[in-house]
């Protein structure tokens, strides 16, 4: 049978000696776009958070505001689970293209949403495209990356989701202003922009390849061969000369699909303190994240006073210090290592929040001061949640790369970003300063809490090859 077939592979270590080259920068470009429309949705959605109160067909509450953006996360988590298996099984291409076509076509129903439960559905949809996106994409990057240069790259593409926040700052702030458009047709035209944005995302992906890893695995070696041999001749067409091999060749068995059972023993059981380092970094950072930016357009609008239509001049520092994060730190993550920067990124980001959260409770904080906290916060958070989609895409075996993210992700998302929001929509509607500052503790808590995790579990996995990070599950070994 075809899936018993056992074959000798050395393409991995071909993928790894590459030089950077505009290859790469394509690839990522075209893919790591993705986090700028899950930034540009984040972003919309709270900076219009204003307009959906007083829009005449809406008029949401803090609180229905807080469930739009649970309902985006928990699209995200069911899209990533559903997704990511499919990608494991079907390949990464295929559903890098079915994720974006349902994102923009969820995004673009959600400008016509005519009352909280359309609103609400448009979004879920929205978030399951976004979710599907991760998994694929994630997977895709991390192995066309070469080893050395996976822990920067990772990071610095999670950390566009930024570029998009300010994309969707500022068409929040042109298109929310009553002197251009305004009214109920301002936050419609806002969702538009991350429609109009992916069909140009379409056609920048044509030209990707599948990850030969994937085929490879999957009995297609020879398609596999033919893609790593074009890439090869375009580096040496730039001429490059490549590095000899000096790496042993993997004797592999190929298979169709892998069984629920070995998966779940995979994830639960052969690699248990992974997972726990996974859920414990993932859960952390998303309600970090989730609960503070999908309403810090409520901290702003009722405990400083600012006007709905200026909410998106705000996150504009807040934007600039997440994307410098991951971009200034990123490459110590692969020079002094995933343990050290992970653990301290996640404790300096917890500290922090505690420190602003005090300050803020007792109202010591002007609106630009509390900003600039912001952005000081996200410069450590952000490289931190980036950290934590890496750390599940390099830990686990390829056969199960996708599902493995799709998994964590839902987990840490479902307990941290869909709680999250909800519950601090809740605690900003009280309007007790006292009462957000407890948000903000546990949200600290949680972070410093995956510092320690991470740092007596973590995985050294800098500058190393993701098979020797986590051997695939159809590796065979040589007889002695």
């Amino acid at each position: 049978m075809r899936s018993a077939a056992i074959f000798h592979t050395d393409l991995p270590a071909r993928l790894d000696r590459l030089p950077w080259g505009r290859f790469h920068t394509l690839l990522v470009f075209a893919l790591g776009i993705t986090w700028l429309l899950d930034g540009l949705e984040v972003t919309l959605a709270g900076s219009v958070a204003g307009a959906l109160k007083s829009s005449p067909a809406l008029q949401f509450s803090n609180s229905d505001i807080g469930l739009a953006g649970a309902a985006y996360i928990a699209g995200a988590v069911l899209g990533a689970l559903l997704f990511g298996w499919l990608t494991d099984r079907l390949g990464r291409r295929k559903l890098f293209f079915i994720t974006l076509f349902l994102y923009i076509g969820a995004t673009a129903l959600t400008a016509f949403s005519w009352n909280l439960w359309s609103f609400l559905f448009f979004r879920f949809l929205t978030g399951a495209g976004i979710g599907g996106e991760y998994t694929a994409i994630n997977s895709t990057i991390q192995e066309f990356t070469p080893a050395r240069y996976r822990g920067w790259v990772d990071l610095t593409i999670n950390g566009t989701f930024w570029i998009g926040a300010a994309l969707g700052a500022v068409g929040s702030i042109v298109l929310l202003d009553p002197d251009v458009v305004g009214g109920d047709n301002g936050w419609r035209l806002c969702f538009a922009i991350g429609a109009g944005l992916g069909l140009i995302i379409v056609f920048m992906r044509l030209w990707i390849p599948e990850s030969p890893r994937w085929l490879m695995i999957h009995g297609r070696h020879a398609e596999a061969e033919q893609i790593v041999e074009a890439i090869e001749q375009r580096f040496r067409d730039e001429g490059h000369t490549l590095a000899p091999l000096s790496e042993k060749p993997l004797r592999l068995r190929a298979r169709d699909h892998t069984p629920l059972a070995e998966v779940f023993n995979t994830l639960f059981v052969r690699h248990r303190m992974r997972a726990v380092v996974g859920l414990s970094l993932l859960t952390a950072q998303a309600f970090f994240y989730n609960a503070i930016f999908f309403t810090y357009a409520l901290v702003l609008t009722d405990f400083y006073n600012v006007p709905a239509e200026q909410v998106g001049w705000y996150v504009l520092p807040f934007a600039l210090g997440n994307f410098c994060g991951p971009l200034l730190l990123g490459r110590l993550f692969d020079v002094v290592g995933r343990r050290v920067m992970i653990s301290l990124t996640y404790a300096i980001s917890g500290v922090l929040l505690t420190i602003s959260g005090y300050l803020f409770q007792a109202g010591l904080l002007t609106v630009i001061e509390q900003t600039l906290a912001w952005s000081v916060i996200f410069f450590f958070a952000s490289a931190a949640a980036s950290s934590a989609y890496l750390t599940v895409a390099e830990t686990f075996p390829l056969e199960i790369r996708a599902l493995a993210i799709a998994v964590f992700y839902a987990f840490g998302t479902g307990l941290g970003g869909i709680v999250g929001p909800s519950l601090f929509g809740a605690l900003i509607e009280s309007q007790d300063r006292s009462n957000v500052f407890v948000g903000y503790v546990i949200g600290a808590a949680l972070m410093i809490g995956a510092a320690c995790v991470q740092a007596i579990w973590g995985v050294a996995a800098e500058r190393k090859s993701l098979e020797s990070v986590a051997t695939p599950l159809s590796q065979v070994h040589d007889e002695t």
